[in-house]
């Protein structure tokens, strides 16, 4: 049975792999950004999961996957990605290079998701957050309109940290 754990990410500075096989046993949040969105504020709520349930704080990997595919709102190259993220958010979890989240060019971990999630859980727009349980499944996933710091998120997140 494949899990999350099975795959891989190019990082954004284009010389790190983001390998998921390192998680095993963690769950993870991912979520496919835009540097130019109305949703793009969600990097701050990203940056709390990580900062409280990640990173020493509990175990939940945070990773950033932007993606150009919705309103072209993510034009930039690695660069300009980089300074939304890191400068402008101060985000510190993994971002993984620029990729294709829905349509034909779609990486294989958003197929997978979508396969795991359903039809709706497609991404219909930028910030699509996946809650991945310890056991490498999908646990939930949440639209948009679920911002990462939420209550609703975070008693996600904290159920999935609990679940050993």
């Amino acid at each position: 049975m494949t899990t999350v754990y099975d795959f891989s990410l190019p990082g954004l500075d284009g010389e790190t792999v983001i390998d998921l096989s390192a998680y095993r046993g963690q769950p993870i949040l991912i979520a496919n950004t835009a540097s130019k969105c109305g949703f793009t504020p969600q990097y701050e709520g990203l940056q709390y999961d990580w900062s409280h349930y990640g990173n020493g704080g509990g175990g939940l990997t945070v990773i950033g996957v932007p993606s150009n595919d919705f309103g072209k709102q993510e034009p930039g190259d690695a660069q300009e990605i980089g300074v939304t993220c890191y400068k402008n958010y101060g985000v510190t979890f993994p971002m993984a290079a620029k990729a294709h989240v829905r349509g034909p060019q779609t990486i294989p971990l958003f197929r997978w998701l979508a396969e795991q999630g359903g039809i709706l859980s497609r991404p219909r727009w930028n910030f699509y957050k996946y809650l991945i349980g310890r056991d490498g499944r999908l646990h939930s996933w949440h639209t948009p309109l679920t911002t990462p710091d939420g209550s609703r998120m975070i008693r996600q997140i904290q159920r999935v940290l609990l679940d050993r």
